[in-house]
């Protein structure tokens, strides 16, 4: 009797032994899974922003711009003079810009440190830092043309581009109008700062913005 007890004992811890180790063996089984649980639920790396190509992007939409602007500019001159050219200006030049952002999916404007247009030109804080950076090269014998600048912050593109005063730009923006000119200016713009420019003055500066979180 006390045979078959001790035999009934030591198959009982065998069998618990046997339990144990089939417990053991399939516990690393349940590492890979938690890890690919893991990684599944991590947020996937946010993608490479690529500078190089929205300042491409940028440029055309100032190109898209500048030279719708500038030939209908040219148009209003040989049909109208400078009177009628400014009157393009102040009604195509929002127009043309808010149609460009539009198809490039981006804010495309001209600011100026010496504004004619009291809201739309007025530059804000770091954009008149930015002009104010264009002047001092241009003052130290940088070309106006060839002036440029591109930076990321908190999630926003954003580019500008100087703009030089050529020998058209002095009709309406010089130092002598005429005063056919003048009283044209105080008719649409009365508070008028952005005259007396000569040639190849920082007359102001292209500005793109894209928002980068969208």
């Amino acid at each position: 009797m006390m045979n078959k007890y001790v035999v009934m004992v030591s198959l009982a811890v065998l069998l618990s032994a046997c339990g144990e180790k089939a417990e053991k063996a399939e516990a690393p089984a349940e590492a890979p899974k938690a890890a690919e649980q893991a990684q599944q639920a991590a947020p996937a790396a946010a993608p490479a922003i690529d500078q190089a190509a929205l300042a491409e992007e940028a440029k055309s939409a100032v190109q898209a711009l500048g030279g719708t602007l500038k030939g209908e500019l040219e148009a209003a001159m040989k049909a109208g003079g400078p009177v009628e050219a400014m009157s393009i200006c102040n009604t195509r030049a929002p127009e043309i810009a808010k149609a460009v952002s539009a198809e490039k999916g981006l804010q495309v404007s001209r600011v100026s440190l010496k504004n004619r247009n009291p809201v739309m030109g007025k530059a804000n804080e770091w954009q008149t830092a930015v002009l104010n950076d264009f002047e001092a090269k241009k003052a130290a014998g940088a070309d106006p043309a060839t002036l440029a600048h591109a930076e990321i912050v908190g999630g926003e593109f954003r580019f500008m581009k100087a703009i030089p005063t050529g020998e058209v730009c002095l009709t309406c923006h010089g130092t002598n109008l005429s005063p056919a000119v003048t009283a044209k200016l105080t008719e649409l713009y009365p508070e008028d700062k952005a005259t007396g420019y000569k040639l190849g003055d920082l007359r102001g500066a292209f500005v793109v913005v894209k928002n980068l979180t969208q």
